[in-house]
């Protein structure tokens, strides 16, 4: 009977087994035609370890797991395919305690209020997402446009009677939806089990068990299957810093505290009544970085949002002091992940200062691939709300996002986090009457779009709510029955499709070669107005952002260049919501020196508006699109009469 090599039990207490999800858990053998299941544990300080289950009538006098030469590992096997049956650990502290705890490694849970784990295979799903993970392997994803829709999945929609949708109708419903919308991604709150509907999935017992609330774990490769075959990658949000305390969970697991730091002050979060992982533990570690390595083997998953990066990095009741255990796990958890698949997105949901988050750890950094700009978001949302005719004292909100925006690879987020808890809806958000708070939004939108760094956006913002996120309903689907939340909509796919055939403004998204201020000076009518570049010389945008309700006329601005532009983006227009001050035609270049620069246009700004501007190229620069040869052709005929 297969039981642990002494190599597997060296790896894991060195804390480099990064498939210890194949060694513990409940896992099928087969041997001489006959099936097992086999039971594995990690519990060092116990006693000794039972297995109970409805397979036993919940006694487990005679399932006895046996240690494994003095590891802290326990191991039982049964005869018999267990599938389907539900099993807790029956463990025995050396004070003579017992506790029933669920398996940390069970890949399927019982349906909350129910705590048991339940034997479950994951092997056998047949993906067809070949030409996706292909495809995806061949990008350079830093170069490509990234659109994130976060999505809590219970409140998206649900049927009529509240309740939620699974997986499978999920695929069904919220695929076409995102695809509609024009977003490359969708970044789903965390799935792994957890009691507590309230915590989000922030607050788990399962790591490697995705949620039972939506349906089975092979539904839920379903999802990212169809997901990846209609061009949708997946992000999960993912907690690696802490672990909620209930009873049947991680907390004391074997008696002692086992997964989590022993000292108080180290163990305990009171923000959020959970304990913090022991991270400077190797067994933690093997536990933590297998997980990673998990979603990615078995789901397919294309990239994790970690949680917290911040009280990863600093010891939560140490007063900022940094936490070396914190930031080792960091860099060999991207090291590892990465070195598995280097085109997996890791990104940093990280509040801090610290540097060099999304360099490589070979040269000095956390090794991420992406940071959570916490700093634009709070900068753009605290100006926003700003009433606009103070808006002249808080200029530098808006300019200073640009002075540190190439130090790291971020994603700029307007997540759920900012439309929850007395923090009000986007559109509430913005100051003014009804027609104004919409002009706003889409000012904002549009700016976010414009500024340097990849987009996340919470589910819901495309239907202008005015209420905040309510994770307990769906969201405010009747709101698209009205006029300026259908147009709102329609401004959100029309923003996502020039954003996604723009490439100016995602190819050279993380350098500063991207970027050009052309007036960053505008105080007084804050008014922005820049330049996104691509890579070809010829592939540039002009964009100018009018943050106060006056409307201007033949407002000069300086060019990059002689010649012609054209406006093929304008919030402000009729379809959008807005007053239709948009410019019809072609803007010609002056001589006329301007901000700098040696040519000038005149142009019309419209009110809380946002304007990008094309330069117009002459027949002889474009290629490729066939009408230098039929304009050839004419002239020939015409030469021949």
């Amino acid at each position: 009977m297969k039981t642990v090599t002494d190599y597997e039990m060296h790896l894991f207490h060195e804390g480099t087994l990064y498939e210890s999800y194949s060694l513990f858990g409940a896992h099928l053998i087969k041997e001489k035609n006959k099936i097992y299941t086999r039971f594995c544990v990690w519990a060092p300080n116990a006693e000794s370890v039972r297995l109970v289950g409805n397979f036993n009538d919940w006694n487990g006098e005679r399932f006895q797991l046996h240690r494994v030469n003095h590891e802290g590992i326990w191991i039982i096997c049964i005869k018999g395919d267990l599938q389907g049956h539900l099993y807790k650990y029956e463990v025995i502290a050396q004070d003579g305690s017992k506790r029933l705890k669920a398996d940390p490694y069970a890949f399927f849970s019982e349906v909350r209020p129910g705590t048991a784990s339940i034997v479950y295979s994951l092997d056998d799903y047949q993906w067809n997402d070949h030409k996706w993970m292909k495809t995806k392997a061949e990008k350079t994803i830093l170069a490509e446009p990234v659109a994130i829709y976060e999505v809590h999945l219970g409140s998206w929609r649900r049927h009529e009677d509240g309740s939620y949708l699974s997986y499978k109708e999920l695929a069904a419903e919220l695929i076409p939806y995102v695809k509609e919308l024009g977003f490359t991604h969708i970044e789903l709150l965390p799935l792994i089990e957890h009691p507590l509907d309230e915590s989000w999935g922030y607050q788990g017992t399962g790591y490697y068990s995705v949620t039972s609330r939506y349906g089975e774990p092979k539904d839920f490769m379903c999802l990212i299957d169809q997901c990846h075959q209609h061009g949708i990658g997946v992000i999960l949000d993912w907690a690696p810093g802490h672990f909620c305390k209930d009873e049947h969970g991680l907390f004391r697991f074997d008696g002692s505290y086992l997964y989590e730091y022993e000292t108080l002050g180290d163990r305990e979060n009171a923000i959020w009544g959970t304990a913090n992982f022991d991270l400077g533990k190797n067994e933690v570690q093997s536990f933590l970085i297998s997980n990673a390595l998990f979603w990615m083997k078995y789901y397919h998953i294309d990239g994790l949002r970690v949680d917290a990066v911040a009280n990863i990095l600093f010891w939560p009741n140490r007063h900022e002091t940094e936490n070396p255990l914190g930031s080792q796990f960091l860099k060999s958890l991207n090291q590892t992940v990465l070195a598995y698949d280097p085109s997996f997105l890791m990104m940093a949901e990280d509040s801090t200062e610290w540097p060099q988050v999304t360099s490589p750890v070979e040269y000095g950094g956390l090794g991420f691939c992406y940071k959570w700009n916490m700093g634009w978001m709070n900068d753009i949302l605290s100006y926003m709300e700003t009433s606009p005719e103070s808006r002249v004292m808080a200029h530098g909100k808006m300019t200073f996002s640009l002075m540190y925006a190439f130090m790291e690879s971020f994603v700029l987020p307007l997540s759920h986090d900012e439309v929850v808890h007395g923090k009000k809806s986007l559109l509430n958000k913005m100051p003014g009457d009804y027609r104004e708070k919409f002009a706003q939004l889409r000012l904002l939108l549009g700016y976010m779009f414009a500024h340097p760094g990849k987009k996340l956006l919470f589910m819901g913002f495309e239907l202008g709510q005015f209420d905040e996120w309510k994770d307990k309903e769906e969201l405010d689907w009747n709101l698209l029955d009205y006029e300026m939340h259908q147009k709102i909509n329609k401004y959100v796919k029309d923003l996502l499709k020039l954003y996604r055939r723009s490439k100016p403004f995602y190819e050279l998204d993380h350098l500063s070669e991207g970027f050009e201020w052309i007036d960053v000076h505008n105080h007084q009518q804050s008014i922005f107005s820049f330049v996104r570049k691509g890579k070809k010389e010829e592939d540039y945008l002009v964009i100018i952002c009018n943050f106060t309700g006056q409307k201007y006329h033949d407002y000069r601005v300086g060019a990059p260049k002689e010649g012609s532009y054209r406006e093929i983006f304008n919030s402000d227009r009729d379809e959008f919501g807005g007053t239709n001050s948009i410019n019809k035609k072609v803007l010609k270049t002056e001589a006329i020196e301007f901000h700098g620069r040696s040519h000038s246009l005149r142009m019309e700004i419209p009110p809380f508006g946002l304007s990008v501007l094309r330069p117009v190229k002459h027949r002889k620069e474009r290629k490729g699109n066939g009408k230098e040869k039929v304009r050839s052709h004419v002239i020939s005929r015409r030469e021949r009469k």
